[in-house]
Parts: C-alpha cells; sequence; structure tokens
C-alpha cells in the first residue's frame, strides 16, 4: 500500500491521528523512529529555520527542499505549504504537484493571509479544486483560519461547507476548542475535523468523543525544543546540572541511514 492511501485512511481509524509537526529532517526521523505513523511541518519552525518570517509566502523553497528529504521517510508525510506560496490556483496546484511527485503524502493549505486577512472562499475553494484536479490521490487538509485570526469567525461554516464542495479531503480549524463549536463543525462536513493540540485544552480522548479525527502539534515541538536548547546552556554556563536527556550522538547519526 502506497503512503498516501496509508495517510487517508489513519483519519478513519479507531482514534483520532495525532500529527507531530517536525521542521527538519532529524526532528522528523527521530519522530518517525518512535512509532509516529505519520509526520506533518510546521511552516514556523521551517521559516526561522531559513532564517524567514512565517506566513508571508515566502518560504516555497524551503518547504520544497525539505519536503525532498522526508520524502526519504517511511511514513507518509504531509506538508505545510501556507497559503500556497501563490494567489494563482494553477501554480498552486503546480507546486503541490512536485510534491507528490516525489512521494509527499498531503498538503495542508490555509486560508489566512499573513496575520490579518483571511482570503475570500471562493477564492481559496478554486485553489483547493485546483490542487485535486492536478493531484487526485493527495490528501488536502483545507485550514480554516476564522478561529486561529479572530476574524469572520461567522463565515466559518460557509468556508467549511464550501472548502467540503471543492473537493478537500480534511477540514483543520485551528484555534478551536469549544466542545459545542467542536460538535457543529463535526456535522457540518463528512470529511475529518483536524484541530490544534491546546495544553490547556480537551484531552485527546474528550476531543475523540466529539467526533475530531486529527490532532496536530503545531509549533508547538520546535518551540519547545528551543527552549529545551536554551535551558540546557544556561545550565552549562551556570554550572548546573542538565535536566533535558538528550539523544546519544550515535542514534542521532542513525537517523541519516536510509535502512
Amino acid at each position: 500500500m502506497n503512503k498516501t492511501k496509508i495517510f487517508h485512511e489513519l483519519h478513519h481509524g479507531d482514534r483520532p491521528l495525532v500529527l507531530p509537526n517536525a521542521w527538519d529532517f532529524g526532528s522528523a526521523a527521530i519522530l518517525a523512529a518512535e512509532g509516529f505513523p505519520a509526520i506533518g511541518t510546521t511552516s514556523l519552525g521551517v521559516a526561522v529555520a531559513a532564517g524567514l518570517p512565517d506566513g508571508t509566502g515566502v518560504t516555497a523553497e524551503a518547504t520544497m527542499a525539505l519536503a525532498r528529504l522526508l520524502a526519504r521517510l517511511p511514513v507518509p508525510v504531509t506538508v505545510d505549504i501556507e497559503g500556497g506560496f501563490s494567489e494563482s490556483p494553477s501554480a498552486v496546484a503546480e507546486y503541490v504537484a512536485q510534491l507528490a511527485e516525489m512521494g509527499i503524502a498531503g498538503v495542508n493549505v490555509e486560508d489566512g493571509r499573513t496575520e490579518t486577512a483571511l482570503t475570500e472562499p471562493d477564492h481559496q475553494s478554486a485553489l483547493i479544486a485546483a490542487i485535486k484536479a492536478r493531484s487526485p490521490e493527495l490528501f488536502v487538509n483545507a485550514r480554516v483560519d476564522t478561529y486561529w485570526l479572530e476574524l469572520d469567525t461567522d463565515t466559518t461554516f460557509t468556508r467549511v461547507e464550501q472548502y467540503t464542495a471543492a473537493g478537500a479531503d480534511g477540514i483543520f480549524v485551528p484555534g478551536l476548542t469549544d466542545p459545542d463549536e467542536i460538535s457543529r463543525i463535526v456535522a457540518a462536513t463528512p470529511l475529518p475535523l483536524n484541530v490544534l493540540y491546546a495544553p490547556t485544552g480537551l484531552s485527546l480522548a474528550a476531543l475523540a468523543d466529539l467526533g475530531v479525527r486529527r490532532v496536530s502539534t503545531g509549533s508547538l515541538l520546535y518551540r519547545t525544543a528551543l527552549a529545551a536548547a536554551v535551558d540546557t546552556a544556561r545550565a552549562v554556563r551556570d554550572d548546573n546540572p542538565t535536566t533535558t536527556e538528550a539523544p546519544s550522538y550515535g542514534r542521532v547519526q542513525a537517523l541519516t541511514d536510509p535502512a
């Protein structure tokens, strides 16, 4: 069975798919080695690792370069492409086709533009439809940024319905934490609902009971890794014990072994 088909099926298992989001080959490979059945990328981690800002459409090259490396992994990989790095549906579809051809199983495409605006749902629907026409097997996770950006929340259901009709394979509503709202969106689409993990939010079991099928970690792992690096460096500088148990050099080196 190919990785794209496996990725689709992971959204219909007995429990929600917990999708950890990596930012480089090492983070993705070690998560795969730990038994996670699929890996996503975090646009914040990819952008900052390249010295670029997130969410501004300037990381197409860095995203493609990382995808080429992650396609080597034995598990399905889905790539965060922000808003698609272009407002042209055909250009976005061509970009995604290159990802599909190298073995990437899915993409996450958002309707937020920068941190202050949403694109029109008709335009986003055309973009999703173009992707699916060009790469029909690829899993397209349509991200609705109304809650995340706290903008036009009254259009959430319209966007969910239009993206579903446009051919999306999943719906992602980051920032959605209210149980009643989650239930309403689950009822509004036949597609699997993806939410962003919230450290102070609902448990995985509670999300599963509400009908959520995928839980992403977003930039949490990347930000936690930065915190661990700073904490360890401070401990060394201040002659205190280090508290983070790091994988050995040999284990990390072994992640690059194709076998």
